[in-house]
């Protein structure tokens, strides 16, 4: 037996208080101040940025002619009247599936992009990113650039620096409530709105929904930045699944670039290997998620590209070949590396040099293989068989609809006469924004009649219906039909809703009559 205090060696186990359990889970954020940069991809993001933004801030205001009898704004959802409007194409509740569809294309877009061109959509279009490259943009207006930025971070607190930062975080602020009201402009008539929202007689549900978006677009753009790509966004975790050797993604060619030297001239004239990479860390100075591309593939990158037009400039500069950092498939980098390799498997510099020109080429242009595959191939399919399923059930859809709803108690009721009357709860759907006249009838009933709720009794064959633009009516129908005429206590015959223009909605229906006796 051990005594109270004695402890066996295999318990070893650390104090409460020791240094190794009071390590945080959460690693506090360390501010990147991005240097800017020019380039190919760098132009290629603004112009993302403008088209994405513009999409966003200025769809709400398009109009779009649909008659006096529907809204005229080109993209609305309208929820009071549970309406999706985009463009020509008008979506009713029951219609979700529309809506379902464009979500999983989506999905499968991601998945095709991802697996092609690794995570262009982070680098390039996600919203976190375009946000992110405009409050950046703001912040060098103000503050400079990267030094200067480093510089005024350091700096003692003057009234130069306040009134930076109270400009910057203003300009942040106006930004996130431009966001947030360009997004409650979705939902209502976007001028009508906008009088209510500046004289303050908007409902409350718009000026909640403003504020909300203004603080995250403020947090998460100004504040957050990388670490929501980090810390919050699943898809850096999901994406490793969607790439092969044949993905591009950004890629330091480190068959080139090593071994690395700040002093080329000087080391080569002491006979020593270099490679074309000098160190200057300029990849490392314009990432927005603060990372070394030169570590190798990482979970925080986003693939921006922004450290290929850095490196391409510098290479420019010293009069090397451009595509140290490219974008490169697994297949291609191990191609290259054998080609820089020699016999004993160690990197030669002047293999490098002497196919060089080669090497570059086959980054440069891209083969369609590493496009053109058979994950790529089945993802397009599947994609493009959800999108031409969903225009060919919306181009065959009809304007005019009808639903019908048997009565469950009783199931049918025997009148004076011996007729047999069964009732139905039925609902016409006129799907166009203007009024049409429609006349509904029986078929397949031998000897059917029927009536309104409201007609005291009054039975015929066919009741004409004027309906209003873009609604729903629904009616209470009552069925007649002589059981002696009826096959069966259960015959099927169709109620019919035919307009003037040529349209027909039909629904198949039950009536029910009581069993014949022998």
């Amino acid at each position: 037996m051990l005594a109270d205090h004695q402890t066996p060696e295999r318990f070893d186990v650390e104090p409460v208080n020791s240094p190794k359990q009071r390590q945080p889970l959460y690693a506090a954020r360390k501010k990147i101040f991005p240097r800017a940069v020019n380039g190919y991809f760098r132009r290629f993001k603004w112009l993302v940025m403008l088209v994405t933004l513009g999409i966003y801030y200025i769809t709400p205001w398009l109009r779009w002619d649909r008659g006096p009898y529907a809204p005229d704004q080109a993209v609305l959802v309208d929820l009071e009247h549970r309406r999706f409007y985009f463009f020509f194409i008008e979506i009713w509740p029951q219609e979700f599936y529309y809506v379902a569809g464009m979500l999983v294309m989506a999905g499968i877009g991601l998945f095709l992009v991802t697996s092609t061109v690794g995570r262009a959509w982070c680098g390039y279009a996600c919203p976190q990113t375009v946000w992110v490259d405009l409050f950046l943009a703001v912040e060098r207006f103000i503050d400079g650039d990267r030094n200067a930025q480093m510089k005024l971070e350091a700096a003692p607190w003057t009234p130069a620096k306040i009134a930076k930062r109270v400009s910057k975080h203003a300009i942040w602020l106006a930004i996130g409530v431009l966001t947030g009201g360009a997004w409650i402009f979705y939902f209502a008539d976007a001028p009508t709105l906008l009088v209510d929202v500046v004289t303050l007689k908007a409902p409350l549900v718009a000026y909640l929904t403003i504020a909300i978006l203004t603080a995250t677009t403020y947090t998460f753009g100004g504040l957050m930045r990388e670490q929501v790509c980090t810390y919050m966004c699943p898809w850096p975790r999901i994406q490793g699944a969607m790439l092969d050797e044949h993905s591009l993604t950004v890629t330091y060619n480190d068959w080139r670039g090593e071994p690395r030297n700040r002093h080329q001239k000087r080391a080569i004239a002491e006979g020593k290997p270099v490679g074309d990479c000098v160190d200057c860390n300029a990849c490392v100075a314009v990432c927005p998620m603060g990372i070394d591309i030169r570590d190798g593939q990482q979970l925080e990158c986003i693939t921006c590209a922004l450290c290929i037009d850095a490196c391409d400039d510098v290479m420019t500069r010293l009069g090397k070949e451009r595509g140290l950092i490219s974008y490169a498939t697994l297949s291609d980098y191990n191609q290259n590396m054998a080609l820089a390799t020699g016999s004993a498997g160690t990197i030669e510099p002047s293999r490098i040099r002497d196919s060089a020109g080669k090497l570059i080429d086959r980054i440069k242009h891209t083969n369609w293989r590493s496009v053109i595959r058979p994950r790529t191939v089945l993802y397009f399919i599947g994609w493009g068989a959800i999108g031409l399923a969903m225009l060919t059930v919306l181009a065959l859809r009809t304007p005019l609809q009808v639903n019908v709803l048997h009565d469950r108690n009783p199931l049918y009721v025997t009148l004076k006469d011996g007729t047999v009357r069964n009732g139905y709860d039925v609902k016409i759907l006129n799907m166009t924004p203007e009024p049409r006249i429609v006349a509904v009838t029986i078929e397949g009933l031998p000897g059917g009649s029927m009536s309104l709720a409201d007609s005291r009794g009054n039975t015929s064959q066919a009741i004409s219906i004027e309906l209003e633009p873009d609604k729903v009516l629904p009616l209470r129908l009552y069925v007649h039909a002589d059981p002696a005429e009826l096959s069966g206590a259960k015959s099927t015959f169709q109620i019919a809703v035919t307009s003037i223009d040529g349209l027909k909605a039909v629904a198949d229906v039950n009536f029910d009559a009581p069993e014949k006796t022998k």
